[in-house]
């Protein structure tokens, strides 16, 4: 294979490496998709300290349990949105490696926030759907699968493309 061909014709698993541009509106169409989502949950959280049972039945610490969830949830936010921004102010007309490198680290930096935000309000509403069940090992179950499908399942298709010697290199 000539070192310019990118097409990796021989992969085992049939994949094709993006050109630049395509790789940078895939980049910044996958925060376009998350953000919505992030930012319904972002109002539901919002919404909920003006409930009755959020003032009645959660402790003061519970409470706060819950701001620092909003507040995790806007920092995901954030760093999802900076993407677009980040593009638009710094390099508008191009392509660059060097955006897709920026915008993947701030994809992935949303994505620990964001998943300890929705495992502290599913204790938070557990708690009060259950009272004193074993909500913390729920939470905590919610957790780890959000760690087995965000880090740990890439984690393993990286590491069998290794064994495979079939890794693309990294833009």
């Amino acid at each position: 294979m000539a070192a310019d061909d990118d097409t990796r014709a021989g992969d085992p698993d049939g994949r094709e490496r993006l050109p630049l541009p395509k790789a940078v509106e895939y980049m910044l169409e996958e925060c376009r998709i998350v953000l919505p989502g992030i930012q319904v949950l972002f109002g539901f959280q919002l919404i909920a300290v003006y409930s009755e049972r959020f003032a009645n039945d959660l402790s003061p610490g519970e409470q706060r349990l819950h701001l620092l969830a909003i507040a995790l949830v806007a920092v995901a936010i954030g760093l999802i949105m900076t993407p677009a921004a980040y593009h638009r102010q710094t390099e508008p007309e191009y392509a660059s490696e060097r955006f897709i490198r920026v915008s993947t680290r701030l994809l992935l930096a949303s994505m620990p926030p964001l998943a300890l935000a929705v495992c502290l309000d599913f204790y938070l509403v557990a708690r009060l759907v259950d009272g004193a069940a074993p909500v913390a090992w729920m939470a905590g179950a919610l957790g780890m699968v959000f760690v087995a499908l965000w880090f740990g399942l890439p984690w393993l298709a990286r590491r069998r493309l290794r064994r495979r010697g079939t890794t693309p290199s990294p833009r």
